[in-house]
């Protein structure tokens, strides 16, 4: 079922606590809710994405081409891509029901990428599909001896805007849902769905990739937002990673939490809280994210997630933020098992509002989430790899 049309016109493993020195005899109420979670099952709970759907055609090589070389492929995959599109598709496989607001063509490549999502029970039915044009596709080449990938991204045309979007269909594809989420890229879109979501007091989960057009005003209207490992320092110029989620919070006063991303590494996450009148005590956030770090059990395989106490997080230069800070480590996986690295992010996501809809609190988000973006890292592709909740990979982090 197809909404709209349009013509071309003239994109377990226990958390060990980390505790500080300073008294926490004050009341704090944090961003996040401890209530009981859902089950290894399915929790019936729409959500709503906004962005890029694509199709990726993926090749393995031995190793990387120098210009004008001609190499053969190790093995080939085509499957469904696109930021929005994997996070939505992770999503559902671990046991929501999400739509989307897209835009493809009516080419053979935008058929495959409305049936793959069908196919993982997302709602395409708000996706607009024009007459003409062309989908947007991704090439993308994986080094199998790097471990690395390169993407060369097409983006569809023509491209979304906001007359795309009546606001009959929008209010529909708003109607009883939990979570939106935006990857920013189709911003005129992304936009009025998050103005629309805002009014209506939903959450509004932001995947801040990169800078670009459009990405401030939805950040302004974020209520979470993950990032990639480079965008808070460069999107607020501060000197650390740390510092810059200092900043972010700062800027954006509606964002319950920032989560930052760190490849191999895991992921660093700031969560704000409130206090009554009793003040916690202030630390420099640099100091307080490396003894974190020192402090991290490097036997364990499994993901593991150190957390500080509330304290008043102070960066040089930048300011102070009432809140929490949590390190999270990726799984170690052998490097025979590794495949693609290719949607880890995306699978993160999927896994973020998957954990914010089932009310965990954020140690276990976080321990959850990396290892659902572990998973997808042994197939090819953002999407081969994904894990159903019934994954026995996934049991430690259920119970």
């Amino acid at each position: 079922m197809r909404a709209l049309h349009t013509s071309p016109p003239s994109r377990c493993h226990i958390p060990t606590s980390f505790t500080l020195s300073y008294s926490r005899k004050f009341m704090v109420k944090m961003s996040i809710h401890s209530t009981p979670s859902a089950s290894a099952k399915s929790i019936d709970t729409i959500v709503l994405g906004c962005g890029m759907v694509a199709l990726d055609y993926l090749v393995t090589v031995d190793s990387y081409p120098k210009p004008d070389d001609k190499i053969r492929s190790t093995s080939f995959q085509v499957q469904g891509g696109g930021n929005t599109g994997n996070a939505m598709t992770c999503a559902a496989r671990l046991g929501l029901t999400p739509r989307i607001i897209s835009k493809a063509a009516d080419d053979s490549q935008g058929k495959r990428i409305l049936n793959e999502l069908e196919d993982d029970g997302i709602d395409t039915s708000f996706i607009v599909v024009s007459k003409g044009g062309h989908s947007t596709i991704s090439y993308v080449i994986v080094d199998s001896q790097t471990k690395t990938r390169t993407s060369i991204y097409t983006p569809g045309y023509p491209p979304m805007v906001a007359d795309d979007l009546p606001d009959s269909s929008l209010s529909s594809a708003l109607d009883g849902v939990r979570l939106v989420y935006t990857d920013g890229v189709l911003h005129e879109a992304a936009l009025v769905v998050a103005q629309e979501a805002h009014q209506r007091s939903i959450p509004i989960v932001i995947d801040a990739e990169r800078k670009i057009e459009g990405l401030d005003e939805l950040l302004h209207l974020a209520t979470y937002i993950v990032c990639s490992t480079r965008f808070p320092q460069i999107w607020t110029e501060a000197p650390s990673i740390a510092g810059g989620l200092i900043s972010m919070l700062l800027k954006l006063p509606s964002a319950k939490f920032v989560i930052a991303t760190l490849g191999e590494d895991g992921c660093v996450m700031l969560e704000r809280a409130e206090t009554g009148d009793i003040q916690p005590e202030e630390v420099d956030i640099d100091d307080l994210f490396e003894k974190m770090k020192q402090s991290i059990d490097t036997t364990s395989t499994l993901p593991t997630c150190k957390t500080s106490d509330v304290a008043k997080l102070h960066a040089k230069g930048i300011g102070i933020v009432c809140g929490r800070l949590l390190v999270g480590t990726a799984e170690k996986i052998p490097s025979s098992e590794i495949v693609d690295t290719t949607g880890a992010g995306d699978a993160l996501v999927g896994a973020v509002l998957y954990s914010l809809c089932a009310n965990f609190p954020p140690e276990k988000m976080l321990m959850y989430a990396s290892q659902v973006a572990a998973i997808g890292c042994r197939a090819l592709g953002a999407r081969a790899g994904l894990p159903h909740p019934t994954d026995p990979r996934l049991s430690p982090f259920l119970a």
